[in-house]
This record gives C-alpha cells, sequence and structure tokens, in this order.
C-alpha cells in the first residue's frame, strides 16, 4: 500500500479523533456541501430559468420573419404583402430546416356595452405547431383556425376577459380598421389564455386566418400575409438562418427573381428586451460560483489548520524519519480531500434532490408579474453537474496547496518541544 495514502486513512478526523479536529472536519464538510448545494441550485435554476422564458418569447414569436416590403407611396413598411410562391420557393432553398407559416395580424377594438380593449388579432397558417398555445389554455377549448367552421371563433386572455367582464362562450363586437373603414365582426370566444406574459397576454388574441383574410386590404381574391415566418428553427441558430434568408433574398431581388426587396428580421432582434436580460442571469451565477468557492475555501483552509496543528508532533516524527516535505504536504492534502469527497456527496444529494422535488412539485412559486413564470422553473443536467463537480474538486484541490506547504516546512526539532 502507498505510504502516503496509508498515513491520510491513519489521521483520525471524524470518530475518536481529537474534538478540535472533529469539529474542524465538521465544518469542512458543511461548507463544502453547502457550497455544492448552492451552485448546483444556482446552475439549475438559472438554466431551467432562462429555457423556460425563452420558450415563452418563442412560443409568441417566430424564429425568423420576413416581412411586408417598403411601401414608397405611403413612405413606410406596408402592412401586408401578397403572397409571392416565389418568395417561398427561395426561402425553402436558402433556409432549407425552416417551415414556412404565413401570419396576418391586425390591431381591433373589443367592445362591450361597458368596456373596451385595444388587441392586435393574430392569425397563423397551415403549419403551425399550436402546442404553445394549447398549453396555455385555461378555459375552454381550441378551435382549429384551419377550419372555416371556427372561422368566427377567437381565444383572447384570462387577462383581457376579466377587464371585459366576459367568459367563454360569450360573444363580443371587435372592430378592424382597413384603410379609411371600420369593419365590425362578432365573434365567439372559445377559449381563455394564461401566458403569464402581461405584455402578450393583455394584446395578443387568436383568430382565424380565413376571417382576417376576407378583411384584407389587398382584397379577398388575393391571398395575403402581414408576414412570412419559418418555424421549426431553434432560437441559437435563428439569426444565422435570418442573415442567409436576407442574403438570398437580396441576391433574387438583384437578379430579377423578386420584384421587392422583403425585410428579413430574428427573434433576438425583436426580443432583444428579454434575452438581454437573461443574460444578465450569467452574471449572477458567476457571482454565486465565486462566492461559494470563498466560503468552501475559507472552511477548508481553516480546517486543514486545525488538523495540523493538532498533528504538529506527527510531522515532526515523519520530517525526523526522512520523509519529504512533498510526501508531507501530499498526505495532509489526502486527509482534506477525504473530507472534500464527503461534503461532495452530501451536497450532491442534497441539491440534486431539491431540484428533483421541484421539477415534479413546482412546489416554490413566483410571481408571475415579476419574472413572467408561477413557479421556479428547474433544469437538472448531470453533464453540467458532473463539470461543477469536477470544478469544486479540483479548485478544492488546489487551494490545499498553500496549507499543505506550510505544514511541510515545519521544523522537526521545533515540532519536538511543541508539547
Amino acid at each position: 500500500m502507498n505510504l502516503i495514502y496509508w498515513l491520510s486513512q491513519r489521521f483520525a478526523v471524524g470518530r475518536g479523533a481529537r474534538a478540535s479536529t472533529a469539529t474542524g472536519a465538521v465544518i469542512a464538510v458543511a461548507g463544502v456541501a453547502l457550497a455544492v448545494v448552492v451552485m448546483e441550485l444556482s446552475l439549475g435554476i438559472a438554466v431551467g430559468f432562462k429555457q423556460a422564458v425563452r420558450d415563452k418569447v418563442a412560443g409568441f414569436d417566430a424564429p425568423v420573419s420576413v416581412l411586408p416590403p417598403y411601401d414608397a407611396m405611403r413612405g413606410s413598411q406596408a402592412a401586408e404583402m401578397p403572397l409571392d410562391p416565389e418568395l417561398t420557393a427561395i426561402l425553402a432553398e436558402a433556409v432549407p430546416e425552416g417551415r414556412p407559416v404565413t401570419i396576418l395580424s391586425r390591431r381591433a377594438i373589443l367592445k362591450t356595452p361597458d368596456n373596451f380593449a385595444a388587441v392586435e388579432c393574430l392569425a397563423r397558417g397551415s403549419g403551425h405547431d399550436d402546442a404553445f398555445e394549447r398549453g396555455n389554455l385555461v378555459a375552454g377549448s381550441w378551435p382549429d383556425f384551419n377550419d372555416e367552421s371556427s372561422a368566427d371563433s377567437l381565444v383572447i386572455s384570462e387577462q383581457t376577459a376579466r377587464s371585459l367582464s366576459l367568459g367563454v362562450g360569450d360573444k363580443v363586437h371587435v372592430y378592424f380598421f382597413v384603410d379609411d373603414a371600420v369593419k365590425t365582426r362578432r365573434l365567439f370566444i372559445a377559449g381563455l389564455y394564461r401566458s403569464n406574459f402581461a405584455d402578450y397576454d393583455r394584446s395578443i388574441v387568436y383568430v382565424s386566418m380565413g376571417m382576417l383574410g376576407r378583411l384584407s386590404a389587398l382584397g379577398a381574391d388575393r391571398p395575403t400575409a402581414g408576414a412570412l415566418t419559418l418555424e421549426g428553427i431553434s432560437v441559437d441558430d435563428a439569426p444565422a438562418a435570418a442573415a442567409r434568408a436576407e442574403a438570398v433574398l437580396l441576391a433574387a431581388y438583384r437578379d430579377g427573381r423578386l420584384g421587392e426587396l422583403y425585410p428579413v428580421t430574428d427573434i433576438t432582434r425583436r426580443g432583444a428586451m428579454y434575452f438581454a436580460w437573461l443574460d444578465l442571469l450569467d452574471t449572477n451565477v458567476v457571482v454565486i460560483f465565486i462566492l461559494m468557492l470563498a466560503v468552501a475555501a475559507f472552511t477548508l483552509i481553516s480546517s486543514l489548520f486545525i488538523i495540523i496543528l493538532d498533528r504538529v508532533a506527527t510531522i515532526g516524527v515523519l520530517r525526523s524519519l526522512g520523509m519529504s516535505q512533498r510526501r508531507v504536504g501530499h498526505v495532509f492534502v489526502l486527509v482534506a480531500m477525504k473530507l472534500v469527497g464527503l461534503g461532495m456527496v452530501i451536497g450532491n444529494v442534497v441539491g440534486v434532490g431539491l431540484m428533483l422535488l421541484q421539477q415534479s412539485t413546482r412546489v416554490i412559486p413566483l410571481d408571475p408579474e415579476m419574472y413572467y413564470l408561477d413557479y421556479v422553473p428547474v433544469s437538472v443536467d448531470f453533464a453540467a453537474i458532473a463539470l461543477l463537480n469536477a470544478g469544486v474538486a479540483l479548485g478544492a484541490w488546489l487551494i490545499l496547496i498553500l496549507p499543505a506547504r506550510i505544514a511541510s516546512r515545519i521544523d522537526p526539532a521545533t515540532t519536538m518541544r511543541y508539547q
């Protein structure tokens, strides 16, 4: 058996050790366990929160959007554009991973006898995955907006319904402004949704593409869109996909394949406020990691010095028998690393256990008006946890080098007279 390992095993730091050594060991284990728990919770909550908010933003907005061209007559961007088959074909070549979906939106006013609300009526064409919208549904049912039988249906937010004293099954007058005219529709409320994104909940109303298409300023016989979106692209890949689409559309305009120059945008530009806010979470996690490593370092160094002071005579004996300074230092590093290992085991059990409990029960709530979520989201990534543990172990080993060196340089003659 390796002598250094055998000596580290013989140095009792738990049951049977001196009171001071046992106390130091408990402090070291507790410090490491606390650091691991806090770091794992910080990492899991930060990643889970960022993913949950990103999913919500992506649910309301498309990864890549091709917008109507600039209207030179009006001096502004057109509200709608005719659907050009050539445009769809060019986008399919440029971004084959995207799924083209037409979008129509029109501002309107919901009017009841006692109140009104300004909203944006949103309709998506066939090919759109409505799992996000269905997941936010809290009352009623989600209509099949591609079916003509649902042309008079709409889904509004719970917040808007409460402000207008409306519920599922009620009918409401909707006033649309088309050019200089006002067009009225009486629509049936099929369902209520709640996303906890107050900005969206206050404004977004879901309606059918057919109903909005008949209101089009370009005429009912011409298929139009407020935008042509590319879905099925991850948020991280959206900027690159938008850049490819923009370059190809510009080339097609120069070559004469397209008669208009279509602007392209992506979700990270339109939702820049939310993504910038989420990026700040990374800074918070780094600060927490540094603080927790400082706590673990302080407790480890303090505990190792306590153990060293209790073993001064032993150090003298080992040094007088010819053991080198380096090997003496290694003995105490191994002693301390045993405590680090125990602390990491306890920290992992507690940290992962708490995350799994929150993930399954959502027992810890959040204020949705402040955080856009009504519970603390947690992501349990075992690969990230393994990397975190490796980092803690490496950091602890580096931290322990200094006190171990101090222990190894104790003079044998002095230690013989220590007691």
